[in-house]
């Protein structure tokens, strides 16, 4: 018996109602019997008076969140989430297709073979399995290392920032009670385990697919995690946990999930469709919708513009002032607290700010902050409000109008690229920290890593505290990426929490002991996040695993065509301000990534990773 959505069906619901005497109940499931032999969840109430049953009032996060604490601590409560829809906005399998696009994979005739299995499925007439069969025949002799490696990509590039900051604060609350999570998905594992593993999630259920000596055949792990799959899925991990699914949460936005639905004890429908938000109100169900992620609107777009120009608007309302005063200095001061305060103003950004008086006790400093966001300029400008100097990428030197104006205001615009010259463009930044006592800004990542997690540093900014001998204040951003994620450029509102730890002295540092200094100001970011410290090793081992798609030096030397050696690199203090722009993690690729294991467990429907 197959579960219909109501909409496809209401038209013949108002035949039957208007034609019949059939009673039809304003909400519930009821049975058309043989006219249908199907079960139909009515949303609408249909009488001789067709109306449509208003959505109920939505949730608050805060309301979910206080279910959470108000449920049983520890490891026999379960949380379920579904993945597309629910965890991040859209469909994961998008950033797919359009990677197989790009890589010239999918020929048009593949593309309206794919487009037709859609179009099928959607109107009941192709079950899932084969739906996936259709997706899985282009992957036939493909090595599935490649397209591991090849899906970790696609996370960071495209869909890390598709993750709901809501559902992280959902998942964050149940792992701080103890409860053990779960992701139940019909996707593909290589489309759910990178965001499990940034998610800090173990457990994960999906749809496999056939993989022999490490190739794809082109078939389908069957059953697949679709339907009553996944509460196959959820009943296997409850139980693994000693549990049952009375005592589970699950989120969902889709009526694929019905079933699920209905059996979990605590059922949450998020982002759901307006037929899912009916049955929830029906069902008493919590539903709650969020707006940080998907397609902004006409406001945000307006704003962001806006806060955008806003940095002209503020260096052209410093020109009176430096007419009137002759102070350079003075005149950029005013035009980055006004940037700060307007830009801040323009799209809604509030800073929780914990260590304020941090920020003053040392000056010239370096302020050292990890780096999401496009906002982070934003957060930094607020922060440190004066007498500042700055490093940025040399293609932000080449941007209209705000270019020249970020470099009257002292940034220093390096070519990533090429460690010679981005050393040369950096000596001068000790000299302005000495003789002018400002303060240098710099995120030691070296780019803005795609998710909250904390990414390798470069010694560049090291080398410079070694040679001036200030100390270095980190400034911990916990969540920028929640107001412009890496790849986007509009900017949503919200409330950013910055932690500003107390300095840290320089003065006795060596370059002997870089490694060791890296080690140490990095974990002081790592405790501040809530994230797993590391040794000086471990560290050091970090730097050279990182991603090349995540080393801006690696993809300028692609561009050039060519690499510089090792031995080129200058080994003074003086000379190697910029030794990790980068050594290390220009040489070498990382470590190999390995394909996901397989095994199928037959007692349920979706292969546990």
């Amino acid at each position: 018996m197959r579960r219909s959505h109501c909409a496809p069906s209401y038209p013949l619901l108002i035949a039957l109602t208007l034609t019949t005497n059939i009673n039809v109940p304003e909400c519930g499931v009821f049975t058309l019997g043989r006219t249908a032999n199907r079960r139909v969840r009515c949303y609408h109430c249909v009488s001789a008076h067709i109306r449509i049953r208003e959505v109920g009032a939505l949730v608050s996060l805060s309301k979910l969140l206080n279910n959470i604490s108000e449920a049983a601590a520890g490891p026999q409560t379960c949380a379920v989430f579904d993945f597309d829809g629910t965890i991040i906005s859209g469909y994961s399998a998008t950033a797919f297709l359009r990677d197989q696009i790009a890589r010239g994979e999918l020929s048009p005739a593949d593309l309206l073979q794919l487009t037709q299995a859609a179009t099928r499925f959607g109107i009941g007439s192709l079950g899932f399995s084969a739906l996936m069969a259709v997706h899985a025949q282009y992957l036939a002799g493909r090595s599935e290392s490649d397209y591991v490696a090849n899906s970790e990509r696609l996370f960071r590039r495209a869909i890390a920032k598709l993750i709901y900051p809501e559902a992280r604060q959902l998942i964050e609350a149940h792992r701080a009670a103890g409860h053990s999570i779960a992701i139940i998905s019909s996707a593909t594992p290589y489309q759910v385990l990178p965001a499990a593993k940034d998610l800090g999630i173990d457990h994960v259920y999906a749809t496999n697919l056939e993989v022999i000596e490490g190739q794809f055949t082109g078939g389908v792990v069957t059953p697949t995690c679709f339907g009553i799959g996944k509460v196959h899925a959820a009943e296997r991990f409850t139980e693994q946990q000693g549990s049952d699914l009375e005592n589970c949460f699950f989120y969902s936005d889709s009526t694929d999930d019905i079933e699920l639905l209905e059996a979990a004890g605590h059922p949450v429908v998020l982002n759901g469709s307006r037929e899912l938000k009916t049955i929830a109100r029906a069902s008493g169900w919590s539903s709650a919708d969020f707006s940080s992620r998907g397609t902004a609107t006409t406001g945000q777009v307006i704003r962001s513009i806006a806060a955008t120009g806003s940095l002209v608007g503020s260096f052209m309302m410093g020109l009176p002032l430096y007419a009137l005063s002759r102070s350079r200095r003075d005149s950029i001061n005013f035009s980055i607290s006004l940037f700060a305060e307007t830009a801040s103003a323009l799209i809604g950004l509030d800073l929780d700010i914990r260590g304020r008086e941090h920020l003053w006790k040392h000056r010239p400093a370096i302020f050292m902050f990890n780096h999401q966001s496009n906002a982070d300029m934003l957060i930094m400008a607020s922060l440190i409000r004066r007498d500042i100097i700055g490093v940025g990428k040399r293609e932000l030197k080449q941007l209209p109008v705000i270019g020249p104006l970020m470099g009257a205001a002292g940034v220093v615009f390096i070519d990533r690229s090429d460690r010679r010259a981005a050393i040369e463009t950096m000596k001068p930044l000790v000299n302005a920290m000495r003789d002018e006592r400002k303060s240098l800004v710099i995120a030691p990542e070296g780019t803005r890593a795609p998710t909250r997690k904390l990414g390798a540093f470069k010694k560049g900014g090291f080398h410079i505290a070694i040679e001036s001998g200030v100390p270095i204040v980190p400034v911990v951003i916990h969540n920028s990426g929640d107001i412009s994620p890496k790849g986007e450029k509009i900017f949503r509102s919200g409330t950013v929490h910055v932690d500003v730890l107390p300095a840290i002295d320089t003065s006795q540092w060596m370059v002997s002991t870089i490694d060791e200094h890296v080690a140490e100001v990095r974990n002081t970011f790592l405790r501040a996040l809530g994230q797993p410290e590391l040794s000086v090793a471990e560290t050091a081992a970090l730097r050279r695993e990182t991603p090349e798609d995540l080393k801006p030096e690696v993809r300028g030397q692609r561009k050039r065509g060519s690499r510089q050696s090792d031995s080129e690199t200058p080994q003074s203090a003086t000379s190697s301000l910029l030794s990790d722009f980068d050594a290390d993690s220009a040489r070498g690729n990382g470590t190999p990534l390995q394909p996901f294991e397989h095994g199928v467990d037959q007692e349920t429907p979706a292969t546990r990773h």
